[in-house]
């Protein structure tokens, strides 16, 4: 096979992954307006497990009503919502994949919440967001838990905590956003004091044979934010928790419409070096990267060099859902590429709307609107 090691198979807990192809995390607004899945999202991660990728890693799910970070994401702060992600699981699983579901609270980011919770009252827009009280930092760590005990009820074969994307962990672990005077902010390791809590209450949940991955913001693209310095401190006490992966990022939403991060952003591969950074300091970890793998062969030379374990594609699996049978030479077509400076997804999902793709057929696109203006 051409490319030996980007389809050799992996270990990873209890799971056996086909090939190293995962897709990471991507938010489309395809949830219902109550936040419960209904036959779009399932559909569609129905798709991307028929890809051939080996774990599909549902995004971004909600583990309290404080941090829903869209009108269209998917819930899971009540067992009522455990009906309907099983589907998507059962889906995942019909199409031959390992599932995995993203738990989050948006914090500051908050789009609908009363009142915004953070670390600190550290302005976001227009909005001085509220400074959580410890008996709150409890309280949302617990539903943290609560929400991953019915990931594993509803069939998931793991469950990844979202610390990336300048969500709630990130917010708490962060010098820049989180300036509070107690045992939660000030030092690293008081910053780090919420994002273990919340590890160590969901691994008590779940149990320590149940893998538990965790998105890794490795950097926040910004002078005064996070580095690597910091994050692979955090990295070590993942790895001192058992944490079955790290699914290594870098950027925030402050950092994400600069130009320096939107001109490194459209470059193949442009996030593997902090994966790679990470990988040096927990080299025993299993580490994901992602961010515009758009090539097997950068897919296999990023294993080769042994920055990563695992590859995780989103938008490019999404703009190609064909691209792990491309790559395995078992569909004869050129691959379908993402192109760097297209944003209709993105702005569709900002406007409110489901997204699609600008590369998919005019017949996809045309039927697709007329179901979800």
């Amino acid at each position: 096979m051409k490319f030996p090691l980007l389809f050799s198979s992996y270990r990873l807990g209890g799971m056996i992954l086909k090939n190293r192809i995962t897709m990471a995390p991507l938010f489309l607004g395809y949830a219902n307006a109550d936040g419960s899945a209904g036959e779009l999202i399932i559909e569609h991660y129905r798709e991307m497990a028929g890809s051939g990728a080996a774990m599909i890693v549902v995004e971004n799910v909600s583990v309290h009503a404080s941090g829903m970070g869209h009108p269209f994401v998917l819930r899971l702060d009540d067992d009522k919502f455990i009906q309907g992600i099983s589907k998507i699981a059962d889906a995942i699983h019909s199409a031959g994949a390992s599932a995995v579901m993203q738990i989050n609270h948006a914090g500051r980011y908050a789009y609908a919440s009363a009142q915004r919770l953070a670390p600190s009252a550290f302005k976001t827009g227009d909005v001085i967001p509220k400074e959580m009280t410890v008996g709150e930092i409890e309280a949302i760590a617990k539903a943290y838990a609560d929400a991953a005990t019915r990931v594993r009820k509803a069939g998931f074969d793991g469950v990844e905590i979202h610390g990336g994307t300048g969500y709630l962990l990130v917010q708490f672990l962060s010098g820049r956003t989180n300036l509070r005077q107690d045992e939660y902010g000030g030092s690293l390791e008081n910053r780090m004091r919420f994002p273990l809590r919340v590890v160590d209450l969901v691994k008590e949940a779940v149990g320590n044979a149940y893998p538990v991955g965790y998105r890794l913001l490795a950097d926040e693209w910004l002078p005064d934010g996070l580095h690597t310095g910091e994050t692979a401190i955090l990295a070590k006490e993942l790895q001192a928790r058992n944490i079955a992966y790290l699914s290594v990022m870098a950027g925030t939403y402050d950092s994400f419409f600069l130009p320096e991060y939107i001109k490194e952003e459209s470059k193949d591969a442009y996030m593997a070096h902090f994966a790679g950074e990470i990988k040096r300091a927990v080299p025993e970890m299993t580490i994901i990267t992602a961010g515009r793998i758009s090539s097997p062969e950068t897919a296999e030379r990023i294993l080769q060099e042994k920055t990563a374990d695992l590859i995780g594609l989103a938008r490019v699996l999404f703009a190609d859902p064909q691209w792990p049978g491309k790559a395995a030479g078992t569909i004869d077509a050129p691959i379908i590429k993402c192109a760097p400076s297209c944003t209709v997804c993105l702005n569709r999902v900002m406007q409110g709307k489901p997204a699609f793709c600008a590369k998919w057929d005019k017949k996809r696109r045309e039927q697709f609107l007329a179901m979800h203006k």
